[in-house]
């Protein structure tokens, strides 16, 4: 999943949580999407119905779905180290927590900050700004 469609990323998740609970072998990015479902439990009514929340929009309230993919994401960084150096950041920024999720999640604030700058000036993403983020919040 190169430029998934919202339906192609929210229908990932709806089948991983239905195959979880039916007790179905996962497929492919279905495995790393459930670890970001289990770490949110406050989503899992949500992708219980599918037919009501695949096509909500989430203006002005948290998006659960862009969440989850925010961890998919990082999770990925951190599997390759791409930024070169992301995966001491988080390193160190989970010593400096104690607590993956909540590391997690200050990460997250940083990949998502990067990428709305991005998206904001129509430029790549700035990986030096997105480190230095990181850098900062492990201190």
């Amino acid at each position: 999943m190169f430029d998934p469609s919202r339906k192609q990323v929210r229908d990932l998740f709806f089948e991983a949580w239905r195959k979880y609970r039916v007790g179905e072998p996962l497929a492919g990015m279905e495995a790393a999407a459930l670890e970001a479902i289990l770490l949110h439990p406050e989503y899992h009514p949500a992708l219980s119905d599918p037919e009501r929340h695949r096509d909500r929009d989430y203006s002005g309230e948290s998006n659960p779905f862009l969440h989850m993919s925010l961890h998919l994401a990082l999770e990925e960084q951190l599997s390759i180290d791409q930024p070169p150096g992301i995966a001491k950041l988080f390193g160190d920024l989970l010593s400096r927590t104690g607590d993956r999720h909540e590391a997690l999640h200050e990460a997250i604030e940083c990949l998502a900050r990067t990428v709305w700058v991005s998206q904001r000036d129509a430029a790549p993403p700035d990986a030096q700004a997105y480190l230095e983020c990181l850098r900062r919040r492990a201190r």
